[in-house]
Parts: C-alpha cells; sequence; structure tokens
C-alpha cells in the first residue's frame, strides 16, 4: 500500500513537474551522510511519519456479494491511514531548490487527492479516493524542527505533504448459507416418524453435540414421591392443587370415564398426594 503511494507520486512528479529534465525522485532519509553524497539534482520524498486518520473511522460491517447477490461474508470498513512526507530540494545553488520548490507546490496546489489514473495495484482496485494535503501547519505534537533534529541534517526549506490512504486489511466474517423452502419444515398434530428418504443425517450446524432434526430422544422418567396417609375420617381437601381437577382420585361407587385415570396420572404433581379417603357412615 505505501509502496503504491510512493509510485504514484513518482510518476506524477515525472510527468506533470520534471518533464523529462534528469532530476532524480529518491525517498530517502535526509541525513547529514546521505547530503554529502548528492552529486545531481534531486527531489527527495522522505516519509517520516504514518498514524491513522481517526476522523474517518467507520462503525459496522460492510457486506460481500456473489455473482448472484447474495451476502457471503462481511467486512469491517477500510480505515483511512495520513502518511507524512518531507518533500526538499537538492541543488547546487538556493535559487534552483526554489525554483524546483515552487513548481512541486504549485502541481501538488492543482489535486485534492491522487489522480486515479496514477494509482495502481489495490488502491486502484478499492476505488476509493486518496485525499493528499500540501504546506498545511503542521500537528501540535511535533514540529518540522524536531524532525531534522531526529535526521541529524541541516534545516531546508520543505514541503509537508500528507496522504489518506485506505487500508481494506481486517478480519472476515462468512455468513451461513440462505434459507431456502426446504430449510424449515413445521407441522402441527401428533408426531410422526420422519420418513426413510427424509430423515436427516447430518448433525446441526455448529451445534455437533445435540441431537439431528426430528429424531428422539429418550424419555426422562420423573419418580412420583410417596403418598400421604391421611387419617381416617377427614374431610377431603379441595383446593387448586387437591381438587379433582388436579387428579384426584373418584369417589368410591362412582364410574370413571374411559381415559379419565389416565389423563389425571399425567396431570399429576410430583411430591403431592392425590389421596382422598372417604369416610364411609354405618
Amino acid at each position: 500500500m505505501i509502496h503504491e503511494v510512493d509510485d504514484a507520486l513518482r510518476t506524477l512528479l515525472r510527468a506533470e513537474v520534471l518533464e523529462g529534465a534528469q532530476i532524480a525522485v529518491v525517498f530517502d532519509a535526509p541525513t547529514r551522510e546521505w547530503a554529502a553524497k548528492v552529486n545531481a539534482p534531486t527531489v527527495n520524498l522522505y516519509l517520516y511519519d504514518i498514524r491513522e486518520d481517526m476522523r474517518r473511522r467507520e462503525r459496522g460491517l460492510h457486506n460481500e456479494y456473489d455473482g448472484r447477490g447474495t451476502v457471503v461474508a462481511r467486512r469491517r470498513p477500510p480505515r483511512f491511514f495520513k502518511l507524512s512526507y518531507l518533500i526538499t530540494a537538492w541543488t547546487k545553488r538556493p535559487e534552483d531548490e526554489h525554483r524546483l520548490l515552487s513548481s512541486l507546490l504549485g502541481c501538488l496546489l492543482g489535486y485534492e487527492a491522487l489522480p486515479a489514473e496514477r494509482l495502481t495495484g489495490t488502491l486502484q482496485d478499492i476505488g476509493v479516493a486518496v485525499p493528499m494535503t500540501i504546506a498545511l501547519p503542521p500537528p501540535e505534537d511535533r514540529s518540522f524542527a524536531d524532525v531534522w533534529s531526529a535526521l541529524g541534517g541541516e534545516l531546508k526549506p520543505s514541503l509537508d505533504l500528507v496522504i489518506s490512504v485506505p487500508v481494506t486489511a481486517s478480519p472476515k466474517y462468512l455468513v451461513g448459507p440462505p434459507v431456502g423452502d426446504e430449510g424449515l419444515h413445521a407441522t402441527f398434530g401428533d408426531h410422526t416418524a420422519w420418513p426413510p428418504d427424509r430423515r436427516p443425517t447430518q448433525p446441526m450446524p455448529g451445534r455437533p453435540g445435540l441431537p439431528l432434526y426430528g429424531t428422539r430422544t429418550a424419555p426422562v422418567t420423573v419418580p412420583d414421591a410417596a403418598p400421604d396417609a391421611t387419617e381416617p375420617g377427614a374431610e377431603p381437601s379441595v383446593g387448586p392443587e387437591t381438587g379433582p381437577e388436579m387428579g384426584a382420585a373418584p369417589a368410591a361407587g362412582a364410574a370413571a370415564e374411559p381415559g379419565v385415570q389416565e389423563a389425571a396420572q399425567q396431570r399429576r404433581r410430583p411430591g403431592l398426594s392425590r389421596r382422598i379417603t372417604e369416610n364411609r357412615g354405618e
């Protein structure tokens, strides 16, 4: 990504500023040792700072689609990083350096972003504008004097070029397959076994420990509690948990309808007694 910005800058300056002149374009650190070796007119674009542009950070996720327009994955939005270049001109006379800096400034002021035709590689594939600024005041946390002091060189006239570059590298989150007509079956009524040709054979996606769709599991048996002993002669207690509607035994001599006792047994709650003793008179 950074080398693609370097190539775009080199191509732009050679085509619109230098115009075939015998002037080199380099990206070296302008140290005292390097300056002593310069023996030809040179334009130096030294990358001295890289930091994220927090004002352009976005939230959320971006969808990725296949050829049919179906969402297949999601990614985080691109993040923008500011590349700061220190542009200097190196010639034998200061007047020539000033003239060269003036040409560079006039060329870069004519663009608010790197020209799309100069972009290559991933910057061209993304299709997002690459904005840039030239000769703006530096941030409060640094000054150009500090940069030159760190380089150990002599202070020279320079241009500060800042390019905001999008970076798309981020985690990729795959999505599940789309739900079709055969993805969900809902039936009402008594449970019937799956037909042999439609019986599932694969476990639930992402849930290897759960049973297959439509399979039966072993029923859980809950033992009934021991019945409570009631004293003979006690009146039957009828309430929200002991009344006939909760499965009480029918009175002696009463004919139980078919299936009533079985339904009462199924509704019986564990731990409660449903035995009622009837006091018969002589």
